[in-house]
């Protein structure tokens, strides 16, 4: 068993200790917080309390997370859009509304699901859940996956997204007129501390983040442009364009509330280049933009 310990910050004074130990994790529920409450696995400075007990600032807590459960990932047949394959990579264009794996009350219809049924070989690095799976794109956005199908793909995909040498460019349809024609946004994304659930540009444990974008064409109320990604923080282009004041259009955690109805943000991986692993060949895919991104586009030159 893992045992975890976690220090009150100042500003979560008097919060329920459920609400506050569910901030610690990215994937936990107040509901799974409140039963290790019940079970004994969370203390708060050495002694057990109930889930309505009210944090001090520097409470130490600490919690013995209990051994995860076997998951049974199903292989689900699925018409993946295989754009390569060879037996160490594959890319694949996820489509939007697709979840790239499962997590515990969410283990079906996932691009993993999928990949599992396409093929069986695919690397253990990132465990059940995750198989062959190097980096991610949100359930909404659409684009291009690289997909690794033994471990020594996997170092050398990972080796070359930290070293930043993997392309990676997306088209974004955002709110207001950027006047000028390129820029670079280079600004650490951290966990928002007033909403767990959320990224933001913070100093205080932050990660680095850098974004560069270019317009391609401006509209009455938007701007559609590239972006490349320097790092890949989690949610890094909807927080950045947020940050300088564009916030993506349909953006329904980082937009504006008035915002277009498009069933998530206007957000597509369009290109994915990276060196093979094997051969040392530089390879580069590109998706063209989806259907609905399209229509998007053609209905803001209208109103133009």
């Amino acid at each position: 068993m893992d045992i975890l310990e976690f220090v009150i910050a100042p500003e979560q004074q008097n919060e329920r200790i459920d609400k506050a130990a569910a901030s610690f994790g990215e994937d936990w529920s107040r509901t799974q917080v409140q039963q290790w409450i019940k079970e004994g696995l969370l203390t708060v400075n050495d002694a057990p309390v109930k889930t309505n007990y009210k944090c001090q600032a520097n409470d130490k807590i600490e919690i013995t997370l209990p051994e995860p459960e076997e998951l049974d990932v199903v292989p689900e047949e699925m018409n993946l859009e295989i754009y390569y394959e060879d037996s160490d990579v594959l890319v694949v264009n996820k489509p939007r509304g697709m979840v790239v794996h499962p997590a515990p009350g969410h283990l079906t219809g996932t691009l993993v699901n999928g990949l599992m049924a396409h093929c069986t070989d695919l690397s253990g690095i990132n465990g059940v859940l995750r198989p062959g799976i190097v980096h991610r794109i949100d359930k909404d956005t659409s684009g291009l996956l690289m997909v690794a199908k033994n471990d020594m793909a996997h170092e050398s995909l990972v080796n070359q997204l930290v070293e930043k040498t993997v392309t990676r460019r997306y088209k974004a349809i955002v709110h207001g007129v950027i006047q000028h024609d390129q820029g670079t946004i280079d600004a650490p994304i951290g966990r928002d501390k007033q909403d767990r659930q959320s990224m933001t540009v913070t100093k205080a444990g932050g990660k680095d983040a850098v974004t560069h974008f270019k317009v391609l064409e401006r509209f009455k109320d938007f701007s559609y442009i590239e972006c490349q990604l320097e790092t890949g923080r989690t949610h890094q282009i909807r927080v950045h364009m947020k940050y300088i004041g564009f916030p993506l259009a349909g953006d329904p955690k980082y937009g504006p509330r008035k915002t277009l109805e498009i069933g998530g943000q206007a957000l597509h991986a369009g290109i994915l280049g990276f060196v093979h692993p094997r051969t040392g060949e530089y390879l580069e895919f590109e998706a063209p933009l989806p259907e609905e991104f399209t229509t998007l586009l053609e209905q803001l030159k209208n109103n133009r």
